[in-house]
C-alpha cells in the first residue's frame, strides 16, 4: 500500500466497522459498512434511490437545511461565521467568484499570513460555479449557484511561526463529524459509501473523500495538507509533485441544495429548492404534462445523473439509453425533457443573477462582468426557447427577493438595461453569422466550436442561434455539449501578479529587511534621516538605493510616487521614481549616495501636498457617487496626478449632466465640513466583518493587521498619502464623464489648486467663444444653438440645391453615352465633391441608365451606380479604374466609389471606361 493511500487508513472506520472495496464498476476505492456492496454508489455506476423515498427522516426546506448544518456544528464546538460575497476578488486577486467555503479563508489564512476569523468555525457560503453551467437542468442535481456548508479547522504546528498554531482536529474527528450529522438525520448508514479521491487546486492538495448517500454527492471531505512543489515526493492526478506543508487544513463541503433534495425525494433538486419558480414558469410557458408523460420524465429523473458532461463523451447518447430503459424513443424523450430542463436552468440561471446582482457585480466585457452578462444572456435565450414571456428582471427579482437583497430596484434597472443591450446585439451579430455561414458553405464544412466561442465571445451570439441561421443555408454547427463551460474557461481566473526582478538584483534585495515608512507617522512631514543599505546599478546608469527608513512614498495605489533628494555629505542625488517589494521600497536616483552612508532626505513637498488631496479626493468623489449612482458603485480603477485624477467605478448606464452636478455637490459639501482624516489598524477579520469587502476598494492587502482610511462615512483599506482634514482639499471640481468600456464609467476631477486652474481654463474658453459670437458668456449656449441650426438648414438647402443641379446634368448632354449589353452608361468627368459625384449618379440611375462619373478635384475620384438587372458590378468597375490611378476602391454591385493620388491619369481611366465595362458585362 503506498504512503497516500495509508492517508485513508483511519482508526475511527476500523472502530465503526467501515470495509475498503473497490467499485466494480469504476475501479475507486471507497469506504462502507456494508461489506457486501458492489459499487460505489456514484452515478454512472448507480442510480438515484432516493426519489419518491426520501433518505432522511424529515423534509426539510433550503432554509430549514442551512440552519440545520449550521446549528449541528455550532454545537459540536463549531463558531458561525457570515457568509462571504460570490464575488471572491473583493478579497483575492487570482480567482473572480467563489466556488466554494474555503476560497473565504484564501490566500490569508490558508497560507499563515492571517489568523482565521475562528477555528474551528462553520458557514453556509453562497458560491457560483460557472463550469456546471451546461449540467444544470440535464442532471438533476448541477446547480450553477449553490450554498456550500463548509466546517473548517485550521492546524499548524507549535513553533511554526504561522499566526495560528496547534492542533484543533484532523481527519478522524471530520469522518466522525460527517457520520454523526448524517445519523442526526435519520440516515440508513449501511447505504453510506465514502470514495478516496486525492484533492488538487490552487497550488495544495491532500486526501479527500467524496460522501455519497443513495446515488448523490452529499459532501466532499479535503484534508489540505500538500503544497505544490517541483521538488515534492507525491505526485497527484493533475501530473504535480507535492510536499507535506506545515499547515494542514480540514476543508469541507457539504452542498445544501441537495441535502435539501435529499430530505424531500423530488424527481430533480430543482423542485425541492425553486418549487414556487417551477409552478410558475410551467404556467406561464404553458408546459402541461399528461399522466402518462409526467410518469415517463419521472422515471427518466431517476436515470438522469448519467448526463453529466464529465462523465459522458455523447449526452445524446446517454440520453438514448435512458429513453430505451424507460421504454420511449429518444426523440420523444427530449420532446418531453427539454422544456423542463429549460425552467430548470431559468431557475437555476435567475438565482446566479440574483447572487451576482444583488452583490454589486455589474455587467461588462470583463471579469465578473463578463460572466454575469453570459449567464444573463443565456437566460434570456431560454426563456425565449421554452415560451416564457415574463420579464427578466422579474424573474431576476423574485430570487433576489427571497435571497433577501435590499438593491432589488438596482438589481431590475440592471437587467433592463442589459436585455435592451441583447436585442441591439442580436440585430448587429445576425449579420455576421450569415456572412460566416456563407462562408463554410462555399467550403462544404461545419462551422467549428472555436468559430462559436469567438462569436458568443465578440458579438454575444448563442450557437442555437448559429444552428438556426446556419440551417437556413444547410451549414451544419458543431456545438459543444460544454459549450457555455469552455467560454466560461476564458473568463473564469484573473492572473495574478509577479513581481519582476530589477535588473539581476532579485537576490540581494530579498536579503534585505524591510524599510521603516515613516510617511504614516506623520504624512505632513517632508525631511528624514536614514542610512543607505545598498545601493544597486541599473542597466540604463541610474541607481536604485534602500534605505532603513524612508518618508518617500513607493508608487501605489493609483498614486504616483514622491520625488526629491537624497543627500549625502558630498553628493545630492535626485530621486525620480520610488517602488517597493516585499516591504523594500527602491529608491530610483541619478547617483550613489554610497553604501554605509547617513543621508537627509527631502521631499518635492507641493507636489506631495497636490497628491494627498487628489487621493482623499479619490475617497471623497467615490462615495458620492454611491450615493448618487447607487450602492452597486465600485472602484474598477484610480489613478492620481498633480493636475488631476480619475476615478473608474463599474456602472451599467452613462453618467447624466445631472448625476455629476449632484456627485460634485455633495463632495464639496464633506469638503466644506472640513472632518477629520483618520487612519487605524485594526484586525483584518474585524475589519472585514464591521465594514465587508468593500473596504478593498483600491487593491487587496496583505497581513494580519490592515490600514483603514475614514474620511466621512467612507471608510477604505488605503496604503495612501491623505490630508488632515477635508478642508485641507479646498474644492473639488468634477471636470467629465466618459464610459471607457461597456460597464467602467470614468470620473475625472481636480482638487485644490488644480481644481481652481481647471475651472479657469474651462472659463477661458467660454469668454473666447463669447468673443468670437460677440455675445455675452451667459448668451453662448442660446447662440451656439442658432448657429448649428442655421448651419445645418444651410446645409440641406446645398444638398437640395446639388441634387437638383444633378438631376439637370442627367437630362442634358453632359458626358460620353455607350451601350452596355442594352443599357446605356454615361461616362462623364465632373470635377465636384463626392457628395455631388454621387447625387449625379444616382439621377442617371433613376432614369436607367449605368453611371461612371471621375472627378479631379482631389487626385482622381470615381462613382459607380448601376440599376437593377444591368449585369455589372459597380465595386469592379471601381476597383479597376482606381487601379488605373494609382488607388483603389470597392463597394456592393450596385453603388461603389473609389480614387487614387495620380489625377493626371483621370481622363485616360475613363477613356477605358467603356471596355472595362464591357470586360466586366461578359466576365
Amino acid at each position: 500500500m503506498s504512503e497516500l493511500e495509508e492517508e485513508y487508513q483511519l482508526q475511527y472506520f476500523e472502530d465503526e466497522g467501515f470495509h475498503r472495496l473497490e467499485c466494480g464498476s469504476c475501479g475507486d476505492h471507497f469506504w462502507t459498512r456494508d461489506e457486501s456492496r458492489e459499487t460505489c454508489g456514484e452515478p454512472p455506476c448507480a442510480e438515484y434511490s432516493f426519489i419518491d423515498e426520501p433518505g432522511f427522516d424529515e423534509a426539510q426546506s433550503l432554509t430549514e437545511m442551512r440552519e440545520t448544518f449550521l446549528s449541528f456544528f455550532e454545537d459540536n464546538g463549531h463558531e458561525r461565521v457570515d457568509p462571504y460575497p460570490v464575488a471572491a476578488n473583493r478579497w483575492r486577486d487570482d480567482v473572480l467568484l467563489t466556488q466554494a467555503s474555503i476560497y473565504d479563508f484564501q490566500p490569508h489564512v490558508t497560507s499563515g499570513q492571517s489568523p482565521p476569523p475562528a477555528n474551528p468555525l462553520v458557514v453556509s457560503q453562497p458560491c457560483i460555479r460557472m463550469q456546471d453551467i451546461d449540467n444544470v437542468g440535464k442532471t438533476g442535481r448541477h446547480t450553477m449557484a449553490f450554498e456550500m456548508g463548509g466546517h473548517h479547522a485550521f492546524n499548524a504546528a507549535e513553533g511554526s511561526g504561522y499566526a495560528y498554531e496547534g492542533e484543533v482536529y484532523w481527519k478522524e474527528e471530520c469522518v466522525q463529524y460527517c457520520v454523526e450529522f448524517f445519523e442526526s438525520l435519520g440516515a440508513d448508514m449501511g447505504e453510506l459509501t465514502f470514495i478516496e479521491d486525492p484533492w488538487v487546486g490552487g497550488g495544495n492538495a491532500g486526501p479527500a473523500f467524496e460522501v455519497i448517500y443513495r446515488g448523490l454527492e452529499l459532501a466532499t471531505l479535503v484534508f489540505m495538507c500538500f503544497e505544490q512543489d517541483p521538488e515534492g515526493e507525491y505526485e497527484l492526478k493533475d501530473g504535480n509533485t507535492y510536499s507535506r506543508m506545515d499547515r494542514r487544513v480540514i476543508d469541507t463541503g457539504y452542498g445544501i441544495e441537495r441535502w435539501t433534495w435529499m430530505s424531500q425525494g423530488t424527481p430533480t433538486v430543482y423542485e425541492a429548492i425553486y418549487p414556487d419558480m417551477i409552478d410558475f414558469l410551467k404556467d406561464n410557458a404553458g408546459v402541461d404534462l399528461t399522466d402518462e408523460e409526467a410518469s415517463i420524465v419521472h422515471d427518466a429523473a431517476r436515470l438522469s445523473g448519467s448526463l453529466d458532461i464529465d462523465d459522458v463523451d455523447d449526452v445524446e447518447a446517454a440520453r438514448a439509453d435512458i429513453a430505451e430503459q424507460v421504454g420511449v424513443s429518444a426523440d420523444e424523450l427530449r420532446e418531453l425533457m427539454e422544456p423542463l430542463e429549460d425552467i430548470y436552468a431559468i431557475s437555476d440561471h435567475a438565482r446566479t443573477l440574483a447572487y451576482m446582482l444583488g452583490d454589486g457585480i455589474v455587467p461588462s466585457n470583463v471579469g465578473t462582468g463578463y460572466l454575469a452578462r453570459m449567464v444573463l444572456r443565456r437566460t434570456k435565450r431560454l426563456c425565449d426557447n421554452v415560451g416564457v414571456d415574463a420579464p427578466l428582471d422579474e424573474l431576476v427579482d423574485m430570487q433576489a427577493d427571497r435571497l433577501g437583497y435590499q438593491n432589488r430596484d438596482t438589481v431590475r434597472d440592471i437587467v433592463r438595461t442589459e436585455v435592451e443591450k441583447y436585442r441591439e446585439t442580436l440585430d448587429r451579430g445576425g449579420r455576421k453569422v450569415r456572412q460566416l455561414a456563407d462562408q463554410y458553405a462555399e467550403s462544404g464544412e461545419a462551422i467549428p466550436t472555436e468559430e462559436l466561442i469567438e462569436l458568443y465571445d465578440s458579438h454575444g451570439i448563442q450557437p442555437d442561434m448559429v444552428e438556426e441561421i446556419a440551417a437556413e443555408r444547410d451549414v451544419a454547427v458543431d456545438v459543444p455539449d460544454d459549450f457555455y463551460s469552455l467560454v466560461a474557461n476564458r473568463h473564469d481566473a484573473e492572473e495574478a501578479a509577479t513581481e519582476a526582478d530589477v535588473d539581476g538584483h532579485g537576490d540581494r534585495l530579498s536579503d534585505l529587511p524591510e524599510t521603516d515608512l515613516l510617511y504614516y507617522e506623520d504624512q505632513d512631514r517632508t525631511e528624514f534621516e536614514a542610512m543607505v543599505l545598498d545601493v544597486f546599478e541599473r542597466d540604463d546608469g541610474d541607481f536604485d538605493v534602500v534605505l532603513d527608513q524612508t518618508m518617500f512614498y513607493p508608487e501605489g495605489g493609483g498614486q504616483p510616487a514622491d520625488r526629491g533628494t537624497i543627500t549625502a555629505e558630498d553628493v545630492t542625488a535626485e530621486v525620480t521614481d520610488v517602488q517597493i517589494e516585499n516591504g523594500v521600497v527602491r529608491h530610483r536616483t541619478d547617483a550613489d549616495p554610497g553604501k554605509g552612508e547617513f543621508v537627509r532626505g527631502g521631499i518635492d513637498a507641493d507636489r506631495r501636498r497636490q497628491l494627498m488631496r487628489h487621493h482623499t479626493a479619490t475617497h471623497i468623489v467615490g462615495h458620492a457617487a454611491r450615493q448618487v449612482l447607487g450602492e452597486h458603485i465600485r472602484q474598477a480603477g484610480a489613478q492620481k496626478h498633480t493636475d488631476s485624477a480619475r476615478l473608474d467605478v463599474r456602472h451599467y448606464e452613462p453618467v447624466t449632466r445631472e448625476q455629476v452636478r449632484e456627485i460634485e455637490r455633495l463632495a464639496n459639501e464633506v469638503v466644506m465640513e472640513n472632518g477629520p482624516v483618520s487612519q487605524e489598524w485594526p484586525d483584518r477579520h474585524e475589519a472585514e466583518a464591521e465594514h465587508g469587502f468593500d473596504l478593498y476598494q483600491g487593491g487587496i492587502p496583505t497581513g494580519e493587521q490592515i490600514r483603514l482610511i475614514h474620511v466621512d462615512e467612507d471608510v477604505q483599506a488605503c496604503g495612501g498619502t491623505h490630508v488632515a482634514r477635508t478642508g485641507d482639499i479646498g474644492a473639488i471640481k468634477l471636470l467629465g464623464t466618459e464610459r471607457i468600456q461597456d460597464g467602467v464609467e470614468r470620473l475625472t476631477f481636480a482638487a485644490g489648486a488644480a481644481a481652481i486652474a481647471a475651472t479657469q481654463e474651462t472659463e477661458d474658453a467660454l469668454y473666447a467663444a463669447a468673443d468670437t459670437l460677440d455675445v455675452s458668456p451667459q448668451e453662448v449656449p442660446e447662440t451656439a444653438e442658432r448657429f448649428f441650426e442655421e448651419w445645418k438648414a444651410r446645409g440641406k438647402t446645398i444638398e437640395q440645391l446639388k441634387e437638383e443641379l444633378a438631376a439637370v446634368r442627367a437630362e442634358g448632354d453632359g458626358g460620353e453615352e455607350v451601350d452596355v449589353g442594352g443599357t446605356p452608361a454615361v461616362i462623364q468627368r465632373l470635377d465636384a465633391d463626392m457628395d455631388e459625384l454621387r447625387a449625379t449618379a444616382n439621377a442617371l440611375v433613376e432614369e436607367g441608365k449605368i453611371a461612371v462619373i471621375g472627378s479631379g478635384q482631389d487626385g482622381a475620384q470615381f462613382v459607380v451606380a448601376v440599376p437593377d438587372d444591368a449585369g455589372v458590378d459597380a465595386g469592379d468597375v471601381v476597383g479597376e479604374l482606381a487601379g488605373r490611378v494609382g488607388g483603389g476602391g470597392g463597394g456592393p454591385p450596385d453603388f461603389a466609389q473609389g480614387g487614387g493620388p495620380d489625377g493626371d491619369k483621370l481622363d485616360d481611366a475613363l477613356e477605358d471606361a467603356p471596355d472595362i465595362l464591357a470586360q466586366i458585362q461578359n466576365a
